[in-house]
């Protein structure tokens, strides 16, 4: 599912809030800085669950395996991470982020 506006990134936060009133372990991650050529924009959400529902998109797939790992790694510690990915960081080119722009994220447990 792919967001383009605010109101498709409020969506996230309902389906993630429908995932969790049904008794889902979910995970955001928020995309909360950009540069370049990144190709999601500052506000960009998506919400993952421990059965492996996805919604939503923070890198239009280039970062978002490895966001979803930390999504994962935060719900399983109850910690937030941040995270950031750009074309000087050596795990850019490992998850795919080589368009040259950079993004930094924050990925939070839902309680």
């Amino acid at each position: 599912m792919l967001m383009n506006n605010a109101e498709d990134m409020e969506d996230i936060l309902a389906v993630a809030a429908a995932w969790a009133a049904a008794g889902e372990q979910v995970a955001l991650a928020t995309v909360t800085e950009s540069w370049g050529s990144s190709p999601r924009p500052a506000g960009s959400r998506m919400a993952v669950t421990v059965s492996g529902r996805i919604a939503g998109s923070v890198s239009g797939g280039c970062i978002e395996g490895a966001v979803a790992e930390a999504a994962l790694r935060s719900l399983a510690t109850g910690v937030p991470e941040r995270l950031e990915y750009g074309v000087t960081n050596e795990m850019a080119w490992e998850v795919g982020l080589a368009c040259g722009g950079r993004v930094k994220l924050f990925v939070e447990p839902l309680i």
